[in-house]
């Protein structure tokens, strides 16, 4: 096997533009045979686990054969017929090539074997190219080993046999730095392959500016060579990557509100929580990036890395720094990307779930330079013999590990679609079979139900249906408001639910008896966990409960002096947003999710409030007294609230703690403080700082005259 020797000329390498006996390498062949042969056993695994039955091993796979069908069918990116355009796929090429299998004829089982097929093929092609790129980077012995180490990858087969995304995003990966190693100088292909990467999913949006950003450098480099026309022409070309990307995003824009998808809305740190704290979001995402470094290390359980596995990935990034000189901008972009996605993805609040699927598509990169930093430690060794042992004999043991790990994926694959197929597929054939045809169901996990269920769905998370992310992460209160402001027609007749999250507590809406009693049924979970305890699943318990609105919007009503002039319903982010409403709260961190009481006949939402509350009162008459009446649960020691007027001191207000679930207080503002037609008014805690609080539940604010 010929190896390039530490040699002086190495490092100033010219770029091999043309290596047509590569393809013809058995290598290459052999490499994707192999690959595909791994991805078929964790097929296999998964039929023998579900009695010959094909079955996701993730809920999310049905999200995107949802969509796929929707649009195989006509209906744009709409989950449900007649739906608006929703961004809940977390590919939208992905569900674009779905789409396409639906439409030329993969239905039923098939279209779920499909993408499974299609994954694993993805898969194959992916270890094949790994060769080239390896050979093309520093050697064929290189390119081999790293290639065999992807075909035998325990969570990149997970990944790709899932029939999620994954196969199709490592492809375009591995595809765009071949195309860019290649053709560099001249780049042809490599904006094309970048503009699909930055359309399967945002990790690969990053990764394809980086590299566009690196070919932009690399035609700056060669400008005097290349002429300043063509160099102009080409720079534009390059940069089709970066106007796809923006078109995505302008898509999103237009079609939902929002220039960021459903998923991000709903899963990211930036969102996920009533209150946006900085110190918080750095702690969290901090705390996300040091898992991901664990795992990477080999300290973690997930058998991603053997130990020490990132010293070796960075050996190999600077053993390629030092000597291919060709490379270093395509390198730098790499460095810059990888460390963005981490960084992104570690924004997520299921960053770590998945068997971290989100950064799958990028092991092949990892596995690779990893195989580059073992070949570049071998070069310390003086003699060639003693170079080929310790490169071939490290990773051999390497390979030992890896495939020690894989049969545990294998079971891992299997016993996630049993988890699946025990869950929300058959939540999905009893919701099918049993509930009327017209009828509107919310649930948490919306993929199966959607898919298996004919029946249309909600999304009480958020992903698949626009506008419940933001209610549904403030808390209960907040997304029975959202749902009780739809039409009477559209609202959910029965919810499909499970209490854990995702997703705020179901506890609330039982209590409050807008989920009737007992459930119509209850779903026990009986796929068995992990040796760790875990299921693919979040739940260990799912029911399904008919839906009863007769109560809807009875705590809007409240019996004030005078004529009533304006409504906070605190808890409806419509109504609060409406008022410029923000609690004001005393203690850095704390959150007030929304919740829900009831109380006879009057269910009303509400916010935990430990400090005090602003908003902005509208349709006054100026001059007049102003009567605040508000409802509210008064708890701990302290019952004095200064009202503010425009920042002016109106008095001190007294609300004292009553028994029952909520009372009614009322205050009255002087005429001459209300100058306008809208005021800004705040209650206040009356020592700012010191412990203890005011500590109270409110539930909304009627402003009289």
């Amino acid at each position: 096997m010929t190896e390039v020797l530490h040699a002086p000329d190495e490092v100033d390498r010219a770029p091999r533009r043309s290596r047509p006996a590569l393809p013809r390498d058995p290598a290459f062949w052999l490499t994707g045979l192999l690959a595909a042969a791994v991805g078929a056993v964790f097929v296999l695994s998964g039929l023998g686990w579900n009695d010959g039955k094909l079955i996701a091993p993730l809920d999310d796979v049905y999200i995107h054969l949802q969509y796929g069908r929707q649009l195989g069918l006509g209906h744009f990116f709409q989950f449900n017929t007649g739906d608006d355009i929703s961004a809940g796929a977390s590919s939208l090429l992905y569900a674009l090539v779905l789409g396409a299998a639906y439409a030329v004829g993969f239905h039923g089982t098939f279209f779920l074997a499909f993408a499974v097929g299609f994954g694993v093929l993805c898969f194959a092609v992916t270890a094949a190219l790994v060769t080239v790129l390896g050979t093309k980077l520093v050697s064929r012995a290189v390119g081999v080993w790293a290639g065999v180490l992807v075909a035998v990858s325990g969570p990149l087969a997970w990944g790709s046999a899932s029939g999620m995304e994954v196969g199709l995003v490592m492809l375009l990966v591995v595809a765009t730095l071949l195309a860019f190693v290649h053709e560099q100088p001249r780049f042809t292909w490599m904006p094309v392959l970048g503009a699909l990467l930055a359309l399967v999913r945002t990790e690969g949006l990053i990764l394809a500016v980086m590299l566009a950003v690196a070919a932009l450098w690399t035609l700056g480099a060669n400008r005097r060579e290349a002429g300043a026309r063509s160099t102009v022409l080409r720079a534009l070309w390059t940069l089709l990557p970066v106007a796809v990307g923006a078109a995505q995003l302008v898509f999103y824009k237009i079609a939902t509100g929002t220039a960021s998808a459903n998923g991000i809305q709903s899963k990211s740190f930036l969102h996920d929580r009533p209150v946006f704290w900085f110190s918080e979001f750095v702690d969290r995402t901090m705390a996300n990036a040091r898992s991901f470094l664990g795992i990477f290390f080999g300290f973690g359980i997930q058998d991603y890395a053997f130990p020490g596995a990132l010293l070796v990935f960075a050996a190999g990034m600077a053993y390629v720094f030092l000597t291919r000189r060709t490379w270093r901008p395509m390198l730098f972009a790499l460095a810059a990307g990888l460390l963005l996605i981490l960084l992104s993805v570690s924004t997520l609040n299921t960053a770590l779930v998945h068997e971290l699927r989100y950064v799958q598509p990028f092991m092949p990169v990892f596995v690779l330079f990893v195989v580059i930093g073992v070949y570049g430690l071998s070069r310390i060794a003086r003699q060639s013999r003693a170079r080929r042992v310790s490169l071939h004999g490290a990773l051999a043991v390497v390979l030992v590990v890896t495939l020690a790990e894989l049969p545990g994926w294998s079971v891992r694959y299997g016993r996630a679609t049993a988890a699946i197929r025990d869950t929300d597929v058959s939540v999905a054939q009893w919701v099918r079979g049993n509930l009327p045809p017209d009828a509107t169901v919310a649930v948490k996990d919306v993929g199966a139900v959607a898919y298996f269920g004919e029946h249309r769905v909600l999304d009480l998370i958020g992903l698949a249906t626009n506008g419940f992310a933001a209610p549904a992460n403030n808390g209960t209160g907040s997304l029975y408001e959202a749902l009780k402001h739809l039409p009477a027609e559209q609202r959910p007749d029965y919810f499909a639910v499970y209490d854990p999250w995702p997703g705020p507590s179901m506890e609330p809406l039982k209590d409050a008896g807008v989920l009737r009693t007992p459930s119509e049924l209850t779903f026990d979970v009986h796929a068995q966990p992990d040796l760790g305890g875990r299921l693919i699943v979040p739940f260990r318990e799912l029911n399904v409960y008919e839906a009863d609105w007769s109560l809807a919007g009875s705590g809007d009503e409240q019996a004030v002096p005078g004529v009533l002039r304006d409504y906070v319903n605190v808890g409806d982010l419509a109504s609060e947003g409406e008022h410029g409403y923000v609690p004001v709260l005393s203690q850095v961190g704390t959150q007030p999710w929304t919740s829900l009481a009831r109380v006879g006949d009057v269910v009303d939402s509400s916010r935990p409030i430990v400090g005090g509350e602003r908003f902005t009162a509208h349709n006054l008459e100026p001059g007049k007294p102003l009567t605040i009446t508000s409802r509210t649960a008064m708890h701990g020691t302290v019952f004095d609230m200064r009202v503010l007027v425009n920042g002016v001191d109106a008095g001190s207000w007294t609300r004292d703690e009553r028994d029952g679930v909520w009372s009614t207080y009322s205050y009255t503002i002087p005429g001459e403080l209300i100058t306008d037609s809208s005021v800004q008014l705040e209650i206040q805690q009356p020592r700012p700082l010191l412990n203890p609080y005011p500590d109270y539940t409110s539930y909304g604010y009627w402003l009289s005259q």
